[in-house]
């Protein structure tokens, strides 16, 4: 199989989400040293008038004086607390590059050089992870890396997640920045690359899955759905080995070219506006 790699998105995001710590550390650090450095001027400046009283024999001045020194020294600024490691949204998306990657090992391992994978295809209803072209078809496939039992109903996706003793911790909906469900993520963004692909005479229907790949990600009650849903790559291959061949070589060129001629529009689109 072939690989394509339009973008690289979540890396982008693990490299800004970085950036956006480190500077906010060094901000914490830039503030502590200031407030700091104020501290220490009015600890000098107290004790420079305790001193003074004492040398004036000034005895209740010079008591004054050792309280405010006492009182200048418990008001030292806290040092700015360093996380250690990486922050939460590091880590999820950490895991959502590390089940990016498996899914695309394991399809690279099984199909053959008629196979092409494009990884990061974005259009103006968001970004599809995997891409992927060949004889069977045109299939788009978003991954989640959740430790999570996910419930679906229609495009409504809900998860629990529990701790290793069997204890709920966690529940709520799977969504992303805009409220929408992987189901509508990977349904938006394929329906107007289907309206992309027939307005060039490339009328294709986009086949369109769900992998939870996490290794305690579970298949909870499933019903309407709207996308294939799976908890690993096995369905998926068994669905591609076994699909009849629909496109010929020089679809899939055509195709590939499109799709990547739309992916660098977008993409220089949504450059311009910042």
């Amino acid at each position: 199989m072939r690989f394509v790699e339009l973008s690289d998105h979540p890396a982008e995001m693990l490299q800004a989400v970085y950036d956006q710590r480190r500077t906010a550390e060094g901000q914490d650090r830039s503030r502590y040293a200031e407030a700091l450095a104020r501290h220490r001027v009015r600890v000098t400046e107290a004790r420079a008038r305790r001193d003074k009283a004492r040398a004036q024999h000034r005895w209740w001045a010079w008591l004054r004086g050792v309280v405010s020194v006492w009182s200048q020294k418990r008001r030292a600024p806290g040092r700015p607390v360093v996380q250690r490691g990486r922050s939460d949204q590091e880590e999820i998306l950490t895991a959502g590059m590390t089940g990016e990657q498996m899914v695309a090992n394991e399809l690279g391992h099984v199909l053959g050089d008629d196979w092409v994978l494009m990884r990061g295809y974005r259009n103006r209803c968001g970004e599809i992870d995997h891409l992927l072209l060949g004889p069977g078809g045109v299939f788009a496939i978003e991954v989640k890396h959740r430790n999570a039992t996910v419930y679906i109903n229609g495009d409504d996706w809900r998860f629990d997640k529990y701790d290793r003793y069997g204890n709920l911790v966690d529940q709520g909906r799977i969504t992303d920045r805009r409220g929408r469900s992987p189901s509508m993520q990977v349904n938006e963004s394929a329906d107007e690359l289907e309206k992309f692909l027939r307005s060039r005479h490339q009328p294709v229907a986009i086949q369109r899955m769900v992998i939870l790949t996490h290794p305690r990600s579970v298949l909870g009650s499933h019903q309407n759905l709207t996308v294939r849903v799976a908890t690993s790559t096995d369905p998926v291959i068994g669905l591609l080995t076994r699909s009849v061949p629909a496109l010929q070589a020089g679809q899939l060129t055509e195709l590939e070219r499109l799709i990547e001629r739309d992916h660098h529009y977008h993409e220089a689109r949504r450059q311009r506006r910042g």
